[in-house]
């Protein structure tokens, strides 16, 4: 059966949103359900329709997407997940969007295929970080990190986890897939699954992206180490 993911596209370009709705709308099980042309009327659309999945653009006159996607994310009861969308490859937008709790940050320049694919795997609660992107990211944290004194680089282990989950977490801030995961803490593949699961809910963490920049942030894992 296909999934049937519902989208709102929010872009001051009408002519772009009209390039979205088109590729978007000859996709089996992909709807576009509304349009905004500014963050605020996306962040109103998202209250109304409860769309699956918002492509945001950044740039946007009056609220721009970074605020309205804090905005939107705000509302913990939320199902909705954002992908930015952007013509400008800036770091500061990257973070910006990671950090406002986007699962995807995608440039317009990219192909179809590639908007579709964002789209469908965003919905499914996977992250959307292309392996440059994740290289930039930690490129980032160790900037950071390198900054601030020793001791007073965070080392926090969440104590809601368990020793496994710990060590799931570990692994997947590397960057190593579910099976990647599974056979070097030799597990099953759907175990790692359910860790990855539980590891989410017991932090309050959107997806996968947003667990990477957890463990960097709390320094649980170092990109110099």
């Amino acid at each position: 059966m296909t999934e049937h993911v519902r989208v709102v596209l929010a872009d001051d370009q009408e002519l772009v949103r009209a390039g979205f709705r088109v590729i978007l709308g000859t996709e089996p099980g992909i709807e576009v359900v509304g349009e905004a042309a500014d963050g605020a009327e996306a962040v109103r659309q998202v209250r109304q329709l409860r769309p699956d999945i918002v492509l945001m653009d950044v740039q946007m006159p009056g609220t721009d997407g970074i605020a309205a996607t804090r905005q939107i994310l705000a509302d913990p009861t939320c199902p909705t997940k954002l992908i930015i969308l952007t013509t400008f490859d800036r770091d500061d937008y990257l973070f910006a969007a990671l950090r406002a709790g986007a699962s995807g940050f995608l440039l317009k320049n990219a192909s179809p295929e590639d908007l579709i694919s964002a789209v469908r795997v965003v919905a499914r609660g996977d992250a959307l970080l292309s392996p440059e992107v994740t290289r930039r990211v930690l490129a980032e944290f160790t900037r950071e990190q390198q900054r601030q004194p020793d001791d007073e680089r965070p080392a926090v282990r969440p104590p809601e986890l368990t020793d496994r989950e710990y060590e799931v977490l570990v692994e997947l801030a590397r960057g190593a897939s579910n099976a990647e995961i599974a056979e070097r803490l030799v597990l099953g593949e759907t175990t790692v699954k359910t860790h990855v699961s539980r590891i989410l809910a017991k932090l309050g963490l959107r997806d996968r992206t947003h667990a990477v920049v957890y463990a960097y942030e709390h320094g649980i894992v170092s990109p110099r180490r």
